[in-house]
């Protein structure tokens, strides 16, 4: 008979677990010892929990397979709940473990205690706790309800007493999950019908055709139809920037001209749309919409109308599409490629300046094609979200679905640990870099070549902007520091580069390029460039 904590570490391995990132207690000791013991699955202790949440939740968006993360009592679980919400609104496979009291105890008065099975329900898609002798069946059960659906997190309490058990476990035999049915025969020829009687249809892509992974079969559908396609932000690499068919990012900088197209569709044509990121009828045109997923349409129907609901196998749905007869559709396809084109033009940084659009080009310039990018909630990811050409999705990491400052940083470290032979940077403001500024530590002790870059404005860009366009002092809760704090050389032992103009910039990245370990580029920038690129309408 193995050990509690013994039987947890095998079966997380069993999963296909490799790290399990967090802030350990007293009673994880335990199993953390277990994992020291277990070949292939290790422990990351990090500098904050939420950063915990945030590292399983990239490792789970990468490899397909939950990631792990655990604080304890109390404030640990409150911290990692960042993380977990993540998991949740950026759909991510995770299993998010949390110490728990034993029974006698759960419901008394007792420090650090609080109702933690309450505190996950709402943003987990179950939670639940161990029990000696069902430990396996239960963490194949949660990995299952993680990655089955829309993927997200799970929540699993341990209490605190049954580490050192020795019982023999249940027998577990899941059953396999049943699989997506196809959509009915009828919404399918429905959906033709409406598709056929468009003259300007237009395809949106979402979220959930990435977690699909029928990019293939998606770019046939819109090739075969020569279908004008815009992306939410995080389909990004979905449809690459050069194709001829490629429109431009939703609700990101300079919005108001990818509206340009999307406002003369007739039909909006959602494949995998998640409005996790931005709902339908806050950008569509009146046009009906044909929506194409796993999961029914989410949308005001009072101000939208929905055409067909083609919920099933969605790889089912589109190969159906494909037997349609060719259109005959009214886009100006040249008109669009060179509204495109003047798009990206404007983003274009100026000669000699040196602005957050110099400091994406230079990045750009030495990171592989096949590099990984993380970016940071703020007015920089507007401008990456539109700007940054992304072969794949797996190659720019944002969260637009959950959105929290200080998620850059720990999806590096992640990116880095789950694709070692890739080179890893990252992009992120004032504000998300002393969010998680401890985890550069993180990243200094496991040695881990990334390039951070911090675009240091010394504000709250978005903020500012926002303010500003309502006429209320801009200056009013945004400022970081009284005045400019001064440069460093180092951080937590990481080396800082400094750069204000684009030769140091340079500089800095050749530097940086040949480097080991962790090195933080501070380019000291204004924020003027954004004014008149983000935050532009939809309509």
């Amino acid at each position: 008979m193995k050990t509690t904590g013994q039987q947890f570490s095998e079966t997380l391995k069993e999963i296909g677990i490799r790290y399990v990132f967090g802030v350990p207690s007293g009673s994880m000791i335990d199993y953390m010892e277990a994992i020291r013991k277990t070949d292939g699955i290790d422990f990351i202790l990090v500098s904050h929990e939420a950063a915990a949440g945030f590292m399983a939740s990239v490792c789970g968006r990468l490899n397909r397979i939950p990631g792990a993360c655990f604080a304890t009592f109390g404030p640990g679980a409150t911290n990692l709940s960042t993380g977990v919400g993540a998991a949740l609104l950026d759909r991510s496979p995770l299993l998010a473990f949390t110490d728990e009291l034993p029974e006698e105890k759960r419901h008394r008065t007792v420090q650090m205690n609080i109702d933690l099975q309450a505190l996950f329900k709402p943003i987990t898609k179950w939670t639940t706790r161990l029990e000696a002798g069902r430990v396996k069946k239960t963490l194949l059960a949660a990995a299952k309800i993680a990655g089955t659906g829309l993927p997200g997190p799970v929540h699993i309490g341990v209490p605190s007493n049954i580490s050192s058990l020795k019982i023999r476990e249940e027998q577990t035999v899941l059953k396999p999950s049943p699989g997506i049915k196809p959509a009915p025969a009828a919404v399918m020829e429905t959906m033709r019908q409406a598709v056929l009687k468009a003259k300007k249809p237009l395809v949106v892509i979402g979220l959930t055709a990435v977690q699909s992974q029928l990019k293939p079969l998606i770019l046939e559908v819109v090739e075969k139809f020569g279908l004008p396609v815009v992306l939410t932000p995080m389909a990004k690499g979905m449809v690459p920037e050069d194709h001829p068919l490629y429109v431009g990012v939703l609700n990101h900088a300079l919005a108001n001209m990818v509206a340009q197209t999307h406002q003369q569709a007739d039909l909006i044509i959602g494949i995998g749309y998640d409005p996790v990121e931005v709902n339908y009828e806050d950008w569509i045109p009146k046009a009906p919409i044909v929506h194409i997923s796993i999961v029914p349409a989410d949308l005001d129907t009072y101000n939208c109308k929905l055409a067909a609901d083609v919920v099933g196998d969605m790889q089912v749905s589109l190969q159906s599409f494909l037997v349609f007869p060719r259109l005959n559709h009214a886009w100006d396809l040249e008109a669009l490629l060179k509204r495109k084109q003047k798009m990206f033009a404007a983003l274009k940084a100026p000669d000699m300046s040196f602005g957050p659009l110099a400091v994406l080009e230079g990045l750009r310039d030495i990171l592989p094609k096949d590099g990984i990018l993380t970016c940071d909630v703020g007015a920089h990811l507007h401008l990456i979200g539109q700007k940054w050409p992304t072969p794949e999705p797996g190659c720019l990491l944002m969260t637009n679905g959950w959105s929290s400052m200080g998620f850059a940083i720990p999806a590096a470290i992640a990116a880095k640990l789950c694709c070692p032979d890739k080179k890893v940077a990252c992009v992120m403001g004032d504000g998300g870099f002393l969010m998680a500024a401890g985890e550069m530590a993180t990243a200094q002790r496991l040695g881990l070549h990334i390039i951070f870059i911090l675009l240091s404005d010394n504000e709250l860009a978005l903020i500012r902007i926002k303010q500003t366009r309502k006429n209320y002092p801009s200056y009013y809760g945004t400022r970081l520091f009284e005045k400019d704090y001064p440069d460093s050389d180092h951080f937590l032992g990481v080396p800082v580069l400094n750069a204000s103009d684009q030769a140091a910039y340079k500089a800095a990245l050749q530097k940086a390029v040949f480097l080991t370990g962790p090195v933080i580029i501070k380019a000291s920038v204004t924020s003027s460039e954004y004014d008149d690129l983000v935050l532009q309408k939809n309509r």
